[in-house]
């Protein structure tokens, strides 16, 4: 998201450098894009202090069949987005709606959240019972997948291990190593 000029806003904050061309109208509500069966993930620019999603948008990404929104920014409209079934992180709110501050610029381009750059085709992966999110390049996807079979039978084999009076440790030299 990168703000663009508008008759409200004729002097927008300049573009990071990096940004790549916008490639959505004015015409479609960014909301209206989504496609089924994704997960929706938002870059909001740093220092903006408006939302980039609220309940309206939320709720049609949901119709629209979305899996979650994932926001590397803010959001609003607590209790609406509470009632959806389609989870919605953020790192923040604001009672300051989007059209204040950005408007959306860009779909299916590469963003950056945090230290991590997400791809268009990257397995982005929303764990709910352990709050966290996973992103894994396209091209790693078999790799990670192997790698976590074998990390999650041998994290079974430890803890049966543990239960049945063994040490931690010495469970992880039998098991991990």
């Amino acid at each position: 998201m990168v703000p663009k000029p508008t008759p409200s806003f004729p002097n927008p904050a300049p573009v990071a450098p990096g940004t790549p061309m916008s490639n959505l109208t004015n015409a479609t509500p960014y909301a209206d894009l989504t496609r089924p069966q994704t997960i929706v993930l938002i870059s909001q620019p740093a220092g903006q202090a408006c939302a980039v999603v609220g309940g309206i948008m939320a709720a049609r990404m949901q119709r629209l069949g979305a899996k979650a929104v994932v926001v590397d920014g803010r959001v609003r409209d607590l209790g609406e987005l509470r009632k959806l079934e389609v989870p919605v992180w953020s790192k923040g709110t604001s009672v300051i709606g989007a059209g204040a501050e950005t408007k959306f610029h860009a779909r299916e381009v590469e963003i950056r959240v945090g230290e991590t750059v997400v791809r268009p085709g990257d397995l982005v992966m929303v764990d709910e019972e352990e709050r966290g999110i996973v992103c894994v390049p396209v091209e790693r996807v078999e790799e990670v997948l192997e790698l976590m079979e074998k990390s999650v039978a041998a994290d079974e084999r430890v803890l049966e291990d543990v239960r049945g009076g063994g040490s931690v440790g010495e469970a992880f030299k039998k098991f991990r190593s």
